[in-house]
């Protein structure tokens, strides 16, 4: 019996395989990659050829042609885990770089990578943002010039990318660079590994997201050729503004999931923590905080699934995911916050879940879009 708009056999056996993977291959192995800094690639293949790559992707190159909620619904189940450097690893690559060869590729391109893309073997990350442009796409600074003619015709690509998911140890980076004087002048450029002149400069520290690998990368003059220019030339710009629709409504998706986990967490926690003659729970500011974060973070999500419900319909949806990504970005800090607080001092240890989610939830206001520029999303469109 299907118990509310969310639960229905398929979205249930994707949530089922998705919990035992993450107990099986993530959670008694994360804290070691948060040490090490990345996710051991083996494991990324094992998603792969699991089947929870290419969700949304062509069957022909080994995807299951799902629709936007059944990729909502997986990217919810991934954030059931605490370590959202993991899930953000994955994120990066189902729904924020790959979408840009899913969308814009060729039948040549899709043949020659994305059954490799979809199966795990090859593992991809987006260069948009750079020292000087992050959600701005038109001030990216990095440059395309078209070089030779013929068979021999390619481009050379020079600049630098910032803040890189997935950098360090992708196989496959969709770049973007200016191609011509306009401010929106901007293409897409697939880029392998280990070509000339295409490095990381550094990989970056950060607070959290602490087994996801981040990059600094440098592209001194980095030749590739004419095929590997991804879609139309001088139209990256749009591509680039199509897809943020679906890596906020992932993002939201991983807000929503640690604003879950971190209330059944302290949930379990007040009920069991002794203190001024009983159970933290017996305190009604605590009861009434947790009730009133809870009723939140279900209507975040009820409006979650209706901007994908929407994304299936065919609708334009910048100005309800813009919504949706500056709330959810908000909301899991107060919630996290707020759950950490209720912890006390074991809620500053590193030894506990609830302050892995602290930190790590602090970007989710900040990546894919910061929370003031999405409300001037919203605005500019009433």
């Amino acid at each position: 019996m299907q118990t509310s708009i969310y639960d229905t056999p398929e979205y249930d056996t994707l949530r089922d395989q998705v919990a035992k993977f993450i107990a099986r291959e993530v959670e008694p192995h994360a804290d070691k990659w948060e040490e090490q800094g990345f996710v051991p690639r083996e494991v990324l293949r094992r998603m792969g050829q699991a089947g929870l790559f290419g969700l949304m992707y062509e069957s022909a190159y080994g995807g299951a042609e799902a629709d936007a909620l059944t990729n909502l619904v997986f990217a919810e189940a991934l954030s059931q885990s605490t370590y959202a450097g993991f899930i953000i690893t994955v994120l990066v690559h189902t729904d924020m770089a790959s979408p840009h060869l899913h969308h814009a590729g060729n039948a040549a391109q899709k043949e020659k990578y994305l059954k490799k893309v979809i199966a795990g073997e090859l593992i991809t990350a987006v260069g948009i943002t750079e020292p000087g442009a992050g959600s701005d796409v038109a001030g990216i600074r990095t440059q395309a010039k078209r070089e030779g003619d013929g068979p021999d015709a390619g481009w050379v690509l020079n600049g630098t990318k910032m803040f890189i998911t997935n950098g360090v140890h992708a196989n496959l980076y969709f770049v973007a660079a200016k191609t011509g004087p306009g401010k929106r002048e901007v293409s897409m450029f697939i880029v392998e590994k280990g070509t000339p002149g295409f490095s990381v400069g550094r990989a970056l520290k950060k607070t959290g997201w602490l087994s996801s690998d981040t990059a600094e990368l440098v592209l001194d003059n980095v030749r590739v050729p004419a095929a590997n220019l991804l879609g139309e030339e001088g139209k990256g710009f749009y591509s680039v503004m199509k897809n943020f629709q679906t890596e906020r409504i992932a993002l939201a998706a991983m807000a929503v999931g640690h604003c879950q986990r971190a209330l059944q967490l302290t949930l379990d926690y007040v009920r069991q923590r002794q203190a001024f003659g009983g159970p933290l729970w017996n305190q009604q500011t605590i009861r009434q905080r947790l009730s009133m974060l809870d009723a939140k973070t279900r209507a975040a999500r009820a409006f979650m699934y209706q901007c994908a419900w929407r994304v299936t319909q065919g609708h334009d949806i910048v100005q309800d995911v813009s919504m949706l990504k500056a709330l959810t970005g908000e909301l899991v800090n107060e919630v996290v916050q707020t759950c950490q607080q209720f912890h006390g001092g074991m809620g500053y240890m590193r030894e506990t879940a609830i302050e892995r989610l602290w930190r790590d939830a602090r970007v989710l206001g900040i990546g894919g879009g910061a929370t003031e520029v999405m409300l001037e999303e919203v605005a500019k469109r009433y």
